[in-house]
């Protein structure tokens, strides 16, 4: 009884406050070939890429165990500045999509490499307008790209991926040009690393970090990068 009680309470806490408890979209983690085609670093220090790949609890969870990351906020991203708030996203009428900023150093990680971890391990990236028990638009998969050179990078890469039929299937990834980022709610920030064992993280969102470990041992790093730490 005690432990039903606590199951419900999960449940309904979960429900209120982000992603959806479900089937797992989980375990999927598959070692995917580098990008053909990378941004040039161009002497920078830090650089931003914007994606999006189902709740962005998990996606986020998942930068900020990579190294080169030096920050990995939750948001949103292809809608307006106005309807950026939690509930409005969640109707899915928005144009938003759950996404994640990450502002890391192209000195020590790519622009490719990050996109090659969204692809490998941060989302099913076939799946249209869902991820496992997660539906609708604000759930898509899709890349915001800063500028002309990454959007060229991520179409290439798209392109290369559905020609060696790495998924069993087209990607349903978009790439988004031009979208601001707006970032999410604080008690969204950090989320998988505050909260591991709710159940929709340990069943979805752990395993997407186990995945990261084992599919990229040399540049996974055990200590996250947490927002509320900076």
């Amino acid at each position: 009884m005690i432990v039903m009680r606590w199951l419900s309470v999960a449940l309904l806490i979960v429900l209120s406050t982000g992603c959806m408890i479900g089937s797992s979209a989980s375990g999927r983690g598959r070692l995917v070939p580098a990008p053909a085609v990378d941004a040039e670093t161009g002497g920078r220090t830090s650089d931003v890429a914007v994606v999006a790949g189902g709740c962005f609890w998990g996606v986020q969870g998942v930068y900020q165990h990579v190294t080169g990351v030096t920050s990995a906020v939750s948001g949103y991203a292809g809608g307006e500045e106005r309807t950026a708030q939690y509930d409005m996203v969640g109707t899915g009428r928005t144009g938003h999509a759950e996404s994640v900023r990450v502002v890391y150093d192209p000195r020590v990680i790519s622009y490719g490499r990050i996109l090659q971890i969204f692809f490998a391990v941060a989302h099913d990236p076939t799946e249209l307008n869902r991820q496992g028990p997660d539906e609708g638009p604000q759930y898509r998969s899709a890349i915001f790209p800063a500028n002309d050179e990454q959007a060229r990078v991520a179409k290439a890469y798209i392109q290369q991926l559905n020609a060696a039929h790495i998924f069993g299937a087209d990607l349903a990834t978009t790439i988004e040009p031009g979208r601001a980022f707006y970032r999410a709610e604080d008690y969204h920030q950090d989320f998988l690393e505050q909260h591991p064992s709710y159940p929709y993280i340990a069943v979805n969102d752990l395993p997407k970090i186990s995945d990261l470990k084992r599919l990229f041992p040399d540049i996974y790093r055990a200590r996250p990068v947490l927002v509320g730490a900076q």
